[in-house]
């Protein structure tokens, strides 16, 4: 089991934790951020890769944001990635 906890940059959430276990999503929760929006994202990805979320979320952006919390989730993963 890997686990990080992410702050994030440019957006409402202040945080992600996440949990993998090998390659695979076990757990994603954002503190702060639009409660609606973070935990259904937070349900559909459980269960998916670590590569497939990141290539599905990278690049998301909020309104006139240059980033999301989807988008801060990929980066979050990335960073996870490098440290493994």
């Amino acid at each position: 089991m890997k686990q990080i906890s992410y702050r994030t940059k440019g957006v409402c959430s202040r945080q992600i934790d996440i949990e993998t276990d090998g390659d695979r999503i076990v757990s994603v929760k954002f503190i702060g951020g639009c409660a609606g929006n973070t935990q259904g994202v937070s349900a559909l990805i459980v269960g998916m890769t670590v590569d497939e979320a990141i290539e599905r979320l990278s690049g998301i952006r909020c309104g006139f944001k240059a980033t999301s919390c989807p988008d801060q989730l990929a980066k979050a993963l990335t960073e996870l990635k490098k440290n493994a």
